[in-house]
């Protein structure tokens, strides 16, 4: 048997993707092969970041080819490509943002700051190049999560930011331009346009993915950003206790209701499990988000335990995912990570850049 482009994808249509679920063909994965005699070399392009998956596929896919008869070396070049993707009509792309994700919650105190934090640090981990902007303008707690240590963010031409580094992300807030101690008491619109300002005059760096960290609700701030912001997709974040619930059923339909996909929701405190003696036991009730997610027809992207050590890393500015790279809690923040990257993977991709300007010249 002759080793030819066909017989390469027909074997390759048995390697399965665990991330997407598709075979690496049906997938588009595979390209640029190419036959050199008995030997074969061709590049898998993954269109999410997936550092630690790389090398298991670039395994099995060696492994699969090396099954034809007659085959000689393999080479397989597996990486990641994170591309620009579909936003709501009208809304303008941000300079530097090829994909901006909304995290939300329909009310406060259901961790979805340490929900955004832990999955900007997750997808950064995989490999892309991630920004994170605090949206909440009232409660800026970015600063303390991070570790941030006191100081401004600079100003090369005295009219942008440069976004502060904090565990290899970028990363701009309120809190780092205000006193800690000062309130701030303003009205929506002064915190809409501040807001709007943070967002498109930081200098963000070629960053593949944008988490934003909204505020908790769904008022006239929500909605501003919601219309004018462009978001690529939203996460909702909310507890398993009906209460939370029926908040977090608000910020989803916010979101339906200006164009915005939802890719999924998180459940945060799903479960909690004794430190002293290892009982589990479900606080705030069970199974909501599966519900939710049911009933809306969106995915569930995955739970998180109720866990004191979580609160601790935030706390102390080394967030769990950069505190403990192997633990527990953050290979289920990167599941979800990747879980929410391949979904904007498979949406539209975005072809504004790629038309020409027209200019309209009196002649």
């Amino acid at each position: 048997m002759s080793i030819n482009e066909q017989s390469i994808q027909d074997a390759l249509k048995t390697v399965v993707d665990a991330n997407t679920g598709k075979d690496l063909v049906s997938g588009r994965s595979v390209k640029n092969i190419k036959i050199t005699g008995s030997d074969v070399a061709l590049d898998v392009e993954l269109g999410y970041p997936a550092k630690s998956q790389i090398e298991g596929l670039r395994a099995a896919v060696i492994a699969q080819l090396k099954t034809l008869p007659g085959i000689g070396n393999v080479s397989a070049n597996v990486f990641s490509k994170v591309v620009t993707h579909a936003v709501q009509k009208g809304v303008k792309l941000i300079p530097g943002v090829k994909n901006i994700i909304a995290v939300a919650s329909g009310k406060g105190g259901v961790g979805k700051s340490t929900t955004a934090v832990n999955l900007a640090l997750a997808l950064s981990a995989e490999g892309a190049t991630v920004g994170l902007l605090d949206a909440d303008i009232y409660g800026p707690s970015l600063p303390t999560m991070l570790g941030i240590p006191a100081g401004r963010p600079e100003s090369a031409d005295g009219k942008s930011l440069e976004p502060m580094d904090a565990h290899g992300i970028q990363a701009m807030s309120i809190g780092f331009l205000i006193d800690p101690e000062q309130p701030m008491v303003w009205r929506g619109p002064m915190v809409t346009q501040a807001l709007t300002q943070l967002l498109t005059e930081t200098r963000w760096r070629d960053v593949d993915y944008l988490v934003i960290d909204m505020p908790p609700g769904t008022g006239d701030i929500q909605l501003t950003l919601a219309q004018q912001v462009p978001v690529t997709g939203a996460i909702i974040v909310t507890t398993p206790q009906d209460i939370a619930l029926l908040d977090a059923r608000k910020g989803l339909k916010m979101f339906e209701k200006v164009g915005i996909p939802i890719l999924g929701i998180v459940e945060n405190m799903s479960i909690h499990i004794c430190s002293k003696c290892g009982h589990a036991e479900h606080i705030f009730g069970s199974g909501g988000g599966d519900r939710m997610a049911k009933d809306y027809e969106v995915e569930m992207l995955g739970a998180l335990p109720l866990d004191m050590a979580i609160r601790m890393q935030m706390d102390g500015g080394k967030p769990t995912v950069e505190a403990e790279p192997d633990g527990a809690a953050t290979v289920i923040y990167k599941t979800i990570a990747r879980r929410i990257a391949v979904k904007i993977a498979e949406k539209a991709k975005d072809h504004t850049s790629k038309f020409p300007s027209i200019k309209v010249v009196n002649t």
